[in-house]
This record gives structure tokens, sequence and C-alpha cells, in this order.
């Protein structure tokens, strides 16, 4: 869901309006190279590849998930283990066929060697990256980035880079995929390593070396703390910035729906003790990602 709400939300509020900019509201070309067909497939993929890497995740996760989650096993309990093995390749296989097929019919070779790696990379973070020191957390949060940069790289053609407009209009275009794209950055490895907090019974049962097993609690709570402030720091810049152009009516949302909850998340982290504390966190951090993601909707009418 968030996947499809991000990228939906991007491609009509953010590309589109972009793409009209100008004194003459003269569109790129004929229509945008990432015409409503090949984004329609673009996010398909990006869902099947998605999918498949929770598949597979749960698959290897098994063991720790009945420590962890008893209550919330899948696999083994409603699908077979081997049949779970036969849904990743299947949903992998078709993300990944989708992909070069929009590397093919965009001329652009990035998008299907990328959502390609993306299933490699899922996979290596399922069987090992996730239990090692920092090296899952930031792989989760670069691929969760990547849901958004992924339409920018599937817009842009380097052969008209040359023309002023188009130049110009690609240029916005990356500002705010950088923007959006780091904020799903830092808010996911905020929530990854939350997690961690909350699963490590599980984890060291089985052998992961995961931030608050090697570096205990307290530290991973500072971990945590830092980044929190670095992401409102950031956003109240922003939001700064926003006013500055009159943008009123986001900077509220954002203080309200954004900034407020992560001062409370803050302030919670810190008392947070038992691991129903931090389930509630990262349910809470969850709620302001989708709260970031939403407020591509006032670009609508700013761009």
């Amino acid at each position: 869901m968030f996947i499809i709400v991000t990228q939906v939300l991007f491609y009509t509020c953010i590309l589109m309006p972009t793409a009209s900019v100008g004194e003459t509201a003269l569109q790129w070309d004929t229509p945008l190279k990432l015409d409503p067909q090949y984004f329609i497939l673009l996010v398909i993929s990006s869902g099947l590849i998605a999918a498949a890497g929770y598949i597979i995740n749960d698959y290897f996760d098994l063991n720790i998930d009945q420590v962890n989650k008893p209550g919330a096993i899948v696999i083994q309990r409603i699908i077979r283990r081997r049949w779970a093995i036969v849904w990743h390749l299947v949903l992998s296989s078709i993300g990944a066929g989708i992909a070069f097929y929009l590397s093919w019919k965009l001329k652009n070779p990035i998008i299907g060697f990328a959502n390609f790696g993306c299933v490699l990379l899922l996979w290596l973070y399922s069987t090992s990256l996730k239990k090692q020191l920092l090296a899952g957390n930031i792989l989760i949060s670069l691929l969760t980035a990547w849901v958004i940069l992924v339409i920018y790289f599937s817009e842009l053609s380097i052969s008209r880079f040359n023309e002023p407009l188009y130049r110009s209009q690609i240029n916005s275009v990356f500002k705010y995929a950088i923007i959006y794209s780091s904020f799903a950055f830092i808010i996911s490895l905020i929530r990854e390593v939350v997690k961690d907090i909350e699963d490590r019974e599980g984890d060291a049962r089985y052998g992961c070396r995961t931030m608050p097993i090697v570096w205990g609690v307290p530290a991973t709570k500072m971990f945590v703390s830092v980044w929190l402030i670095v992401l409102g720091s950031a956003l109240i810049i922003f939001q700064l910035y926003g006013l500055l152009k009159g943008w009123w009516v986001g900077a509220v949302y954002c203080f309200i729906a954004v900034l407020l909850p992560l001062g409370k998340i803050l302030i919670n982290l810190r008392k947070a003790g038992i691991t129903k504390d931090y389930h509630h966190l990262s349910s809470q951090i969850k709620w302001v990602m989708l709260a970031g993601i939403l407020s591509m909707v006032f670009f609508k009418w700013y761009l």
C-alpha cells in the first residue's frame, strides 16, 4: 500500500505538474516519457518485487518469528514453505520481467537492472545482511528511497538534457525526488532500528548481530534519537523555505502531522522499556511516514 500511494502521489502531484511548468505551459515533447500506461506497469513491478521480498524474508525468519511474533506467522501455518519459495520466484520473475520490458520501451536500461538488483538484494538481506550490524537496516532504507527515485530515473532522458526547458523541469523533479527519498530513507532507517529493539529477544537467540544486541539498547536509543533530531531539523528548514514561498497550508500540515508526532516519538522513545513500547513506536513511525508521503498532495497546487 505504501509503495502504491508513494508512487501514485509522486507521479500525479510532482512529476505531472512539473512537466507543464513554463511561461507557455509547454509539455515535455509529446506527453511524458513515463506515460500512465508505463507508470502503472512500474507500480506493478515495484509491488510484486516488494511482495516477493516479504515472502522470502518470512521464509528465512520463521524460527525468529516464532519467538518474536508467534501469532503473526504465515509460513507453515497458512502456506507451506516450498510454496512460499514458489510464490517468491513467480512474483520476483514477473516484477523483474516487467521492469526489463519498461527498460526496452523507455530506452533506459537502469530500470530493468536496478529492479532486478532489488530482487537480489532482498534475497541477500533475508539470508544474511539483516543479521549484520546496520547493513540490513541501511539496505532496506535505500530500497525504500528507490521507490521514489525509480520514477525520476524512468523519466530521465540524457539525450534531451541540452534542451533548456527540459533540463529545468527534470532538475526540478530531481530536487523533489531527493527531498522525499531522503525523508523515506531516514524515517525507514529509524523504524528498522526500532524494530530491531523490539525483536532483540528472538534475534539474539538465533545469532543476529543487530544494533541493540551489539551496542546495547541505550546506545541504540541514542542513535535513533539523533536521527529523529536530524530529520526534524531538516523538515523545519524545508517548512521555513515553504513559508517564504507562501506555502502556508503545506507548512501547517507538516507541523501538525509530521513534526509534532516526531517530537512525541522522541519523548516516548526515551520512556520506552518493554517490547510493547517499541511495537507502539514502530506503528507511530509508520503513520508519520504515511503523513510525510501524503504531503505530496500540496504540490499539485504549488507547482
